[in-house]
């Protein structure tokens, strides 16, 4: 393609705004393995977290840059409020990267500035071009974001993108930081800022937003359609409160009404060409990938990736897709890389074919991940008839997920009947190596298991939520348990899977626990919508 105006540039930012969900939290090995997926997504920049916000943060940004930011690899980005000491941190973390860049920004809209700031417009307008220009001696390409950009002074925010082109930022951001905006507003956002910023021309357009009223997607399509061509979004739309706009949702509505938006891209109607460099068929596993990896379960109704998005009950709907897919179908399956969920192997297959099968999933585990991979799927293997893609997915994540380990689940018994004490025994291998076992009564066997663990780590939380869901139907189904625990504040998840639903709640729980252990230890990182120091 000629330029970057002819097409929309993605920009994923599931590593630090979707990390910010609450219970989503990752570490660095998990950062990388969804920037592994997000490479060969076709992203065109990988937001890879605040390198400012702890040092943890500092190295997965780092790594990132290292491992995927090579000379065919998206740009690695790193995200920096207004301030030296963030910027500095950012331009170190991004450096080995072929393609670094630095995403600075500062809120410009009265109530933030009053309550959240204490600043002045002018001092806004004063503190723009000291970062900027400090964030192009790291790198020619910067970001600049306005906070709260859409509940702004249209007239003072022409000032501040005015001011930030200036300073040499080469992308500008327009986030609808709290999900306010409509689509008709936003539309005329952008429209005003090509009207009324007269160095528009020499940044792209890039736009940022929540879900919090349901129009995140919305906004965004009506954005591009008045000159907008970054898009910040997020796997399975995870982030702040009700999230991001959801990347999968966004390229599909392009790829399969692409003849309706060419235009806006200065294209013929018919053009063929796709709108982003996404290559769709590794939509579904990295949607996959992101929930098992950050434990969010995907809604059923989820569109795109969702269970039921290609699933017809009705019978109407069944006799028409039977007779011609298009009657209720705009998109295959198959074109976001979801394959059906046939048989592929079973207690007689070999590590070979099991290795070459997880291969054509997308994994790539190194010879430790796949020992225990490949034993975890004899066992499975020899309690289940079948073993199926879903079923593969889900004992690789949870036989090769990089929780702390802190503590480890030994043993873990229950005995319960409905004219029962539900009562569980566990042993749980400490820090120290000790190898302790306990005992409590719970109101079910899975209540029952949690005191009996709280018992042995000792460690104060409150469980918020628990759930658990089928991989695939029958009675011999793998159980995906998936938790979240609160402590002072803070959400940390976990999750398991197991045919055995007792085994793979306790596991989840250890899991969930190991997280909050390990944050108590380094202490909690900074969030950069809260903190609001700035120079």
């Amino acid at each position: 393609m000629s330029n970057q105006r002819d097409r929309i540039i993605i920009f994923d930012t599931t590593l630090r705004d979707g990390e910010q969900s609450p219970g989503a939290t990752l570490n660095g090995d998990e950062k990388l393995t969804i920037a592994r997926a997000l490479y060969r997504l076709g992203v065109d920049v990988i937001e890879a977290g605040f390198p400012y916000s702890s040092p943890g943060d500092f190295e997965a940004v780092k790594s990132i840059a290292e491992t995927v930011g090579t000379e065919d690899g998206p740009t690695v980005c790193a995200l920096a409020r207004a301030r030296e000491q963030d910027i500095k941190a950012a331009g170190e973390a991004i450096a080995p990267a072929v393609k670094g860049r630095i995403h600075t920004f500062i809120a410009t809209s009265d109530i933030h500035l009053e309550y959240k700031l204490r600043k002045t417009r002018q001092d806004v307008l004063d503190t723009i071009p000291k970062t900027v220009g400090y964030a192009k001696t790291f790198t020619d390409d910067v970001e600049f974001s306005a906070e709260d950009a859409t509940r702004s002074d249209r007239e003072f925010l022409y000032q501040v993108v005015e001011t930030a082109i200036a300073a040499g930022a080469t992308t500008i951001n327009l986030p609808d930081t709290v999900g306010y905006t409509t689509p008709e507003e936003f539309g005329a956002l952008i429209r005003g800022l090509k009207e009324n910023v007269p160095n528009i021309e020499q940044a792209i357009i890039s736009v940022h937003g929540h879900n919090d009223l349901g129009l995140a997607v919305s906004n965004f399509l009506s954005a591009i359609q008045n000159g907008a061509r970054q898009l910040e979004c997020t796997i399975n739309g995870i982030g702040e409160r009700a999230g991001n706009a959801a990347l999968e949702e966004l390229v599909m509505a392009l790829h399969v009404r692409r003849q309706f938006y060419n235009p806006f891209l200065g294209r013929e109607p018919a053009s063929e060409e796709p709108l982003t460099n996404i290559n769709t068929k590794e939509i579904y596993k990295t949607s996959r990938l992101v929930s098992h990896l950050t434990g969010m379960p995907i809604q059923p109704n989820k569109a795109i990736v969702g269970g039921n998005a290609f699933a017809h009950e009705s019978g109407i709907h069944q006799d028409g897709v039977l007779k011609n897919k298009q009657t209720y179908e705009i998109m295959d399956a198959e074109s976001i890389g979801w394959t059906s969920n046939r048989i592929v192997l079973g207690k007689h297959s070999g590590r070979n074919a099991f290795s070459s099968r997880l291969r054509d999933l997308g994994y790539e585990l190194s010879e430790t991940e796949m020992n225990k991979a490949f034993l975890r799927f004899k066992d499975v293997a020899d309690k289940k008839k079948v073993v199926t893609d879903w079923d593969l997915e889900a004992l690789v994540h949870d036989e090769t997920q990089q929780a702390p380990n802190i503590f480890a689940l030994e043993l873990v018994q229950v005995s319960c009947g409905d004219n029962a004490r539900p009562t569980a025994t566990v042993s749980i291998r400490t820090p120290t190596r000790e190898e302790l076992t306990d005992a409590a009564i719970g109101t079910g066997p899975v209540d029952a298991v949690y005191k009996a663990i709280n018992r042995v780590v000792n460690v104060p939380n409150e469980l918020i939520e628990y759930s658990v869901n089928s991989v695939t139907a029958g009675l011999d189904a793998i159980g995906e348990v998936t938790i979240r625990l609160r402590h002072e504040g803070n959400v940390y998840s976990g999750h398991a899977a197991n045919t055995d639903v007792i085994v793979a709640s306790a596991q989840a729980y250890i899991n969930a626990l190991n997280r909050l252990s390990a944050a108590l230890e380094q202490g909690n990182k900074l969030n950069p919508q809260t903190a609001t120091a700035v120079q």
